[in-house]
C-alpha cells in the first residue's frame, strides 16, 4: 500500500489531507513536522512520497528554523532519499512561485492550498509514486 508522509505545521490541514488521502485515495498516511523525524522516516523506506508544506512555522533543525524548501533540499541532496518524490504544498500561490519553489527546492511537483479537486490531488500523488517504481 502507498504511504504518504505529510509534513505540515497546521493540525487542521494535516487532518484534511489525511482524510482525503485515506478515505478517497485508500492511502496510508504519516504526519509530522519534526525535521529529525522527517529525515528518519525518509531513510527508513517506509514511505513512497512526501507532501511538504513550504512554510513550516515550528520546524527546527540543528538549532535553526527551517522551512519545507530547506528540508526538501536536504532530502534531494542525500543519495539515500534523493529519489523519494516530494510535492510542495503551499498557500503562497502567486504567479511565478511554482517555478521558483520547484527550482529552489528540487521538489518533484507543487500543489497550492486549498485543495479543491480531491481526485486530481490523489491522482497527482499516485502518478509520482508510479514514476518512482
Amino acid at each position: 500500500m502507498t504511504t504518504v508522509l505529510i509534513v505540515e505545521d497546521d493540525p487542521i490541514n494535516l487532518r484534511v489531507f489525511s482524510k482525503i488521502l485515506t478515505k478517497r485515495g485508500g492511502l496510508q498516511v504519516k504526519g509530522t513536522e519534526n525535521v529529525e523525524e522527517v529525515l528518519a522516516i525518509a531513510h527508513s523506506g517506509e514511505i513512497d512520497i512526501i507532501l511538504m508544506d513550504v512554510s513550516l512555522a515550528n520546524s527546527i533543525y540543528q538549532g535553526k528554523p527551517v522551512d519545507g524548501i530547506k528540508i526538501t533540499q536536504m532530502l534531494k541532496a542525500d543519495p539515500k532519499t534523493s529519489s523519494l518524490p516530494v510535492i510542495l504544498v503551499t498557500a503562497h500561490a502567486m504567479q511565478g512561485d511554482r517555478e521558483n519553489f520547484l527550482k529552489q527546492s528540487g521538489a518533484d511537483d507543487y500543489i497550492s492550498k486549498p485543495i479543491v479537486d480531491h481526485q486530481k490531488f490523489i491522482e497527482q500523488i499516485l502518478s509520482l509514486v508510479e514514476k518512482k517504481e
